[in-house]
């Protein structure tokens, strides 16, 4: 395994342990989906309230991806870790034990800032932390433990739907949460954020453990120095050798988002009640088959994504999500005995490509194509353009619903996603295969 893919067991073992982030922040963004058909009878929630559940974690999501880069620039990638730990603990119990819709609010406020935070983080440290030959793969670790979060939500849901217990399910995410908290004491920290603090000795010590005494420790050191910019300052974000990749960073996070993922993820049972599925239990499962389908195509990725390269992955994909966006629209036109079969057949098709392109190429290209120094705030700015369209997606969806129709709706998505294509192709270069500092070169020419 390790000469395939090209990492050692350290690598993989550190980079685990911070996509444990990658699981919480699937989960938590998920598991709303199923709680929500008994928060709203339990809490007498109208369609407005309902979303602002759903998009208050949002909120906290936004604050989190803002403030996290200059986090984990100042204080270091394990420490940002720490922390968004810490807060998933908070929120998972404070969503247990929530006697009203305001602390409900609260709780996934504080669940929201621990996810902006780790969703820049978890790809931040496992970039640092990996050879170029591996970065894809391992990066993508983090894609993958977030849709094995998203179908853990979706599991945990479907076991207590019959009870209809909703504080059960949001009291599941301590578990990861107390894992990763144990498992963030034994990984250190990123070398490239050691020498960006002048540690070099212990940088040296890290990238030991990383790749042993050979020439590729060295080549991967003096990549790292070059790679760090005179001053750490936000002025470095307006230089020219900077501005086109914050512009790509920000472009592939946008796209990842308007192309309707959250719609999914965060109202699939809805969107199959709608299709004709009766009760909560046929819906909850139905969303259990597209979870897995998540999850199984995402392994595919991981193991495409330093064969073929970002670009292809990206292209093929927003093809197939428009494709099959414009499928599952069409169906609701048709007011047939098949409309459940078919929008479950069009979700399937849609979250399919998803996982093998933008799922993990978006967080992966903001890992990778910005400079060491500025590294976290420049990615902490494209994570927070991530999230406030994640935001307004979540916000609107049912509204888009019940005003303009599910086909309408989807068609509209369609649309974006042609737009995702031709941004893709004009814009966003190939990272496979390139060091840190090979890329860097390549924006200064």
């Amino acid at each position: 395994m390790r000469r395939f893919f090209k990492f050692t067991g350290f690598s993989l073992f550190v980079s685990l342990i911070a996509a444990l982030g990658g699981l919480l922040f699937g989960f938590n963004t998920s598991i709303v989906s199923g709680a929500l058909l008994f928060l709203a009878k339990d809490f007498n929630l109208t369609t407005i309230q309902q979303e602002v559940v759903v998009s208050s974690l949002l909120i906290g999501a936004l604050v989190g991806a803002f403030v996290g880069g200059f986090i984990a620039d100042q204080f270091g990638r394990k420490q940002s870790l720490i922390l968004t730990a810490v807060l998933f603990l908070m929120g998972s119990f404070l969503l247990a034990a929530a006697p009203d819709f305001d602390i409900l609010l609260v709780g996934r406020v504080i669940l929201g800032f621990a996810i902006g935070v780790a969703s820049m983080a978890v790809p931040l440290y496992i970039a640092e932390m990996s050879h170029k030959d591996s970065r894809g793969g391992l990066v993508s670790l983090n894609q993958l433990l977030i849709t094995i979060g998203i179908l853990l939500a979706y599991g945990v849901s479907y076991y207590y739907a019959e009870r209809q217990d909703w504080r059960d399910m949001f009291k599941f995410g301590v578990l990861p949460a107390a894992l990763q908290c144990i498992g963030l004491f034994f990984i250190p920290e990123t070398p490239s954020w050691l020498i960006s603090q002048g540690k070099h000795a212990a940088a040296e010590k890290v990238l030991r453990r990383m790749f042993g005494p050979s020439s590729r420790e060295k080549l991967e050191q003096k990549e790292t120095k070059n790679d760090t910019p005179s001053r750490k300052h936000w002025k470095e974000l307006l230089k020219p050798s900077v501005r086109k990749p914050l512009l790509v960073g920000i472009g592939v996070s946008v796209i990842q988002q308007v192309t309707g993922i959250n719609t999914v993820i965060y109202y699939a049972p809805q969107i199959f009640q709608s299709a004709g599925y009766s009760t909560a239990q046929e819906a909850l499962l139905a969303t259990l088959i597209v979870g897995t389908v998540n999850v199984a195509m995402t392994f595919v990725a991981l193991w495409l994504i330093d064969k073929l390269g970002r670009r292809p992955l990206m292209i093929s994909g927003l093809i197939g999500m428009a494709a099959s966006l414009a499928v599952l629209g069409t169906s609701f036109f048709s007011n047939g005995y098949n409309v459940g079969s078919a929008a479950l057949g069009g979700l399937v098709i849609y979250v399919a490509f998803f996982a093998l392109s933008l799922g993990p190429c978006a967080w992966l290209i903001i890992s990778e194509i910005y400079p060491q120094g500025i590294r976290g705030r420049a990615m902490g700015i494209a994570t927070f353009a991530n999230w406030l369209c994640n935001y307004i997606v979540s916000l609107t969806f049912l509204t888009l619903l019940e005003t303009f129709g599910a086909g309408e709706t989807f068609w509209l998505y369609t649309l974006i996603c042609l737009l995702g294509l031709w941004f893709v192709y004009k814009m966003v270069p190939e990272t496979k295969g390139k060091t840190l500092g090979d890329i860097q070169k390549f924006w200064r020419k």
